[in-house]
């Protein structure tokens, strides 16, 4: 029978699972107002300043500044008004000494004027503004390439692009753009007593939760994915499927038949799908020890224990961020979290990375975390879960009244 040799912590098996795989599968241009969510693939430039001109950030007068100077309340300064900035059009004025002009917001500012006072801190005087408080060179405004300077490295490759970024990039004019293609996932769910969710399960027999439950992690992170059904407790069917899964994935995941027993076969079957095969049966984690990282012709194949529970964790630990590696996101890339206080003792077993489920509580001091307690083929003890918070493998357990970082189902 096959037994777990060699425990890795979690950050090593990734970077094991990483040195063999690419840093981004593949790459497409596509217009950039259908980019959200998704990585680039390269760094992009800008092809012009952002401000293009001079604008105002008020309503208000344009002026020098030097004008205005030893302008209050109690001494005002007086201007004459030559006109009104048109908005949409370069001003035809120019602003001398002694002058200013009407602007309005995102208004471009005319020559000779290098501020604009706050409509507010002035008064109408006939052909006159009065000015009730001095402002400094630059005061209001927007120069040209405040914002971009042209040329610059404004989105890096590996950026995952949010609305902020979107709109960036039309401010720009960058319409169309490289990203990493969508990463496409093979889900395979093996065991004779599995049967599809729809069906009245039988004694004896369970419903397929982890196609599900994985799938629905990957379509959230912004992954393709492809169902390849349930397979008998058979090797070579599992084998047929997973090979299918291989050809047209970047990457398969095959849930049960990872732990130590002799009808566990999905260590033997990865093995069979190409070279290096398995790199790593057992992580030093709990849940979740039986995972299996392997890699066959440059594409992850994860074996993912049977119990949904250690299955959706190991998901967090392993698929999430193979789907960050092969979009070329940088490692260590930060993910949110949520500052709790424990409300119990957690012991845990030195030099095991130990993942438990809490809920988080409002108090008048902050966010409190629960620790949820369950066997790892509890399903529903993360349905009532907010979040994962992580006990170090050099830790013994952690203490009640200790502030942790609890990261979000």
């Amino acid at each position: 029978m096959p037994e777990f040799l060699t425990l890795l912590p979690p950050h090593e098996a990734r970077a094991l699972l990483f040195s063999h795989l690419p840093s981004l599968s593949r790459a497409s241009v596509i217009p950039t107002a259908s980019a959200l969510g998704r990585v680039t693939a390269e760094d992009v430039l800008a092809p012009h300043p952002l401000p293009a001109f001079p604008r105002t950030t008020v309503d208000g007068y344009a002026v020098r500044a030097q004008d205005t100077f030893g302008a209050s309340d109690t001494l005002p300064g007086y201007l004459t008004l030559i006109g009104e900035v048109p908005m949409g059009a370069a001003p035809a004025m120019e602003i001398l000494p002694g002058q200013c002009a009407l602007i309005h917001t995102g208004g471009m500012l005319p020559p000779g004027a290098d501020a604009v006072v706050m409509l507010e801190y002035t008064q109408p005087a006939g052909a006159e503004v009065e000015v009730l408080r001095a402002v400094a060179n630059g005061e209001n405004i927007l120069r040209v390439g405040e914002d971009v300077a042209q040329g610059q490295v404004v989105i890096p490759r590996g950026r995952l692009l949010r609305p902020a970024e979107i709109g960036g990039l039309m401010a720009l004019g960058i319409t169309r753009l490289l990203v990493a293609d969508v990463v496409r996932v093979g889900i395979l769910s093996s065991g004779d007593e599995v049967i599809p969710a729809e069906q009245q399960p039988a004694p004896g027999q369970v419903r397929d939760i982890n196609a599900h439950s994985l799938g629905a992690l990957v379509t959230r992170a912004g992954g393709q994915v492809i169902q390849y059904g349930i397979l008998p407790d058979d090797f070579s069917a599992l084998q047929a499927a997973a090979q299918t899964a291989l050809q047209a994935c970047d990457v398969v995941l095959i849930t049960a038949g990872s732990s130590a027993s002799t009808r566990d076969m999905t260590a033997q079957v990865i093995d069979s799908l190409g070279k290096p095969g398995v790199l790593t049966h057992g992580i030093n984690t709990r849940p979740g020890k039986p995972t299996i990282l392997g890699v066959c012709e440059g594409k992850a194949v994860i074996g993912l224990p049977g119990n949904p529970v250690s299955a959706l964790v190991n998901g967090y630990l392993f698929v999430l961020p193979v789907l960050e590696h092969l979009q070329g996101i940088p490692g260590g890339a930060p993910r949110a979290s949520v500052q709790a206080t424990l409300t119990l003792n957690l012991p845990s077993q030195a030099g095991r990375e130990d993942s438990q489920p809490v809920r988080l509580l409002p108090s008048a001091q902050g966010w409190l975390a629960e620790p949820i307690f369950g066997k790892s083929n509890l399903i529903f003890n993360l349905v009532a879960a907010d979040g994962l918070l992580a006990i170090a493998p050099d830790a013994t357990g952690l203490n009640a009244g200790q502030v942790v970082d609890v990261y979000p189902l």
